[in-house]
C-alpha cells in the first residue's frame, strides 16, 4: 500500500523524547506504508524552518502561506501585504512546493481581528491562482465566510483542500461544487462524530483525501498522545469502514486524488 499524508506539521514533532530525528519519523511512516507527507508552513519563518529540516528528503513535500493566527504578526514583519504576497509567490517556486497555504480563517482562537484574516485569504488565493498551485484551507467556526470567499475569489481556477474538515455534507457539497477536495484527520476516529461519519459516507471518492495533522489530533487508539505521520494508518482505516471498502482501495485513491489535485506524475 502506498498513503500520502496530506497535510502535518513535521517540524514541531517531538525531537526530544518521540523521535530521534526526521529520518525516525520517516521510518516509523514508511513501516506504517505512509510514504509521502506533505508539511504544511504557517508563517514565513516557518517556511524556511521546515526546508532546511526536509530538504535532503525527497518524500516530504512542501506548502507556504501564513495561518490566520499569524497574519497580524507577519505584517508586523513585512509591513504590507503586497510585500507579503510578493514574498510567498517567490517561495512557491521552490523545488517541492506544491501548493499555497495553510490560509485560511480561524473564528474559535482569534475574532477580533476579522477583517485581517479574510484579506490574508483572498491575497493567498489570489495567489494561488497566479502561480497555478492549489490553495490548504484552513477554516475554524468560519465556514461560511470561508465558504463565500472562495467563491468571490473564484477559488476554482486554482482549486484546493479543505483540511480537517469537520463541517456537514451542506457545507461540503459547496466545496465539491467549485473544485476543492476534502480532507479528514484523526477527528472521525472520535466517539462523538456522527455527524462527520454521515457526511463521509456523502462525499465521492475521487475528492477525498487523508491527514494527520500532525503533532495535533491523535486518532484513536493514540488520543491523548503526539500525533504523527504514521498514525495515518488509523484514519484510512475508519475510511475504509465508513465506506465500506477494503482499506488497499482507500490508499489507492486517496494517493490517486493527492497526484491528481497537485498535478504529480
Amino acid at each position: 500500500m502506498f498513503f500520502i499524508d496530506s497535510h502535518c506539521h513535521i517540524d514541531r514533532l517531538n525531537y526530544n523524547l518521540l523521535h530521534q530525528n526526521i529520518e525516525d519519523v520517516l521510518k516509523k511512516s514508511f513501516n506504517n506504508d505512509v510514504r509521502k507527507i506533505l508539511t504544511v508552513s504557517t508563517s514565513i519563518n516557518n517556511f524556511y524552518k521546515i526546508k532546511k529540516l526536509c530538504q535532503k528528503y525527497i518524500s516530504i513535500l512542501y506548502s507556504c502561506g501564513i495561518h490566520p493566527l499569524n497574519c497580524e504578526k507577519e505584517l508586523i514583519s513585512f509591513h504590507t501585504i503586497e510585500n507579503i504576497s510578493k514574498k510567498i509567490d517567490n517561495l512557491s517556486s521552490i523545488e517541492r512546493v506544491i501548493a499555497i497555504g495553510e490560509s485560511g480563517l480561524d473564528y474559535y482562537h482569534s475574532s477580533e481581528n476579522k477583517n485581517i484574516q479574510k484579506i490574508f485569504f483572498r491575497e493567498h488565493i489570489r495567489t494561488a491562482i497566479k502561480v497555478n498551485k492549489p490553495i490548504i484551507v484552513h477554516s475554524r467556526h468560519a465556514i461560511d465566510d470561508t465558504i463565500k470567499i472562495l467563491q468571490e475569489e473564484k477559488a476554482e481556477q486554482c482549486k484546493g483542500i479543505l483540511h480537517s474538515f469537520t463541517g456537514n455534507y451542506y457545507s461540503a457539497r459547496k466545496l465539491l461544487d467549485i473544485g476543492f477536495y476534502i480532507s479528514f484527520s484523526g477527528m472521525i476516529t472520535f466517539k462523538n462524530s456522527e455527524e462527520l461519519h454521515s457526511t463521509i459516507k456523502k462525499i465521492p471518492l475521487e475528492r477525498l483525501l487523508i491527514e494527520t495533522d500532525s503533532p495535533y489530533l491523535s486518532p484513536v487508539p493514540y488520543r491523548g498522545q503526539e500525533n504523527q505521520p504514521a498514525y495515518l494508518f488509523e484514519i484510512a482505516k475508519k475510511i475504509s469502514i465508513l465506506k465500506n471498502i477494503n482499506i488497499e482501495t482507500v490508499a489507492k485513491i486517496t494517493t490517486k486524488n493527492f497526484y491528481t489535485l497537485f498535478n504529480m506524475n
